[in-house]
């Protein structure tokens, strides 16, 4: 979370690639956000079920990417956007499905 908030503080992190660089940040946001939700679902289960940390995971996620953007709108040069925030949390919960199949997967078949 702190990479992600020293990140947005910066005034601008276009490459100069055009509509390629900000498919390129669409992809990094998605990611990050992705694993953040990884980061904080495996946090959360030692002490929750597996879908209760998992809910919890998503929603921190989605919290603190929302903050995110309220972030970017007071430094110059950045904008947040209601878009970005929901690109943040497709990537959360995309994190999601994959560590529920996943989880839903390793769980021995009852004889």
């Amino acid at each position: 979370m702190g990479v992600i908030f020293v990140l947005s503080g910066q005034q601008s992190l276009d490459s100069g690639l055009g509509w390629l660089d900000t498919v390129l940040r669409k992809l990094v946001h998605f990611g990050e956000y992705a694993v953040l939700c990884a980061l904080w679902w495996r946090a959360l289960r030692t002490k929750l079920t597996g879908d209760r940390a998992l809910l919890i995971a998503i929603a921190v996620t989605s919290a603190y990417a929302a903050s995110d953007e309220l972030h970017q709108s007071f430094v110059d040069g950045r904008h947040g956007t209601p878009v970005d925030w929901l690109i943040d949390t497709a990537g959360a919960l995309t994190a999601a499905v994959l560590i529920h199949r996943y989880a839903r997967a390793r769980k021995p078949v009852p004889a």
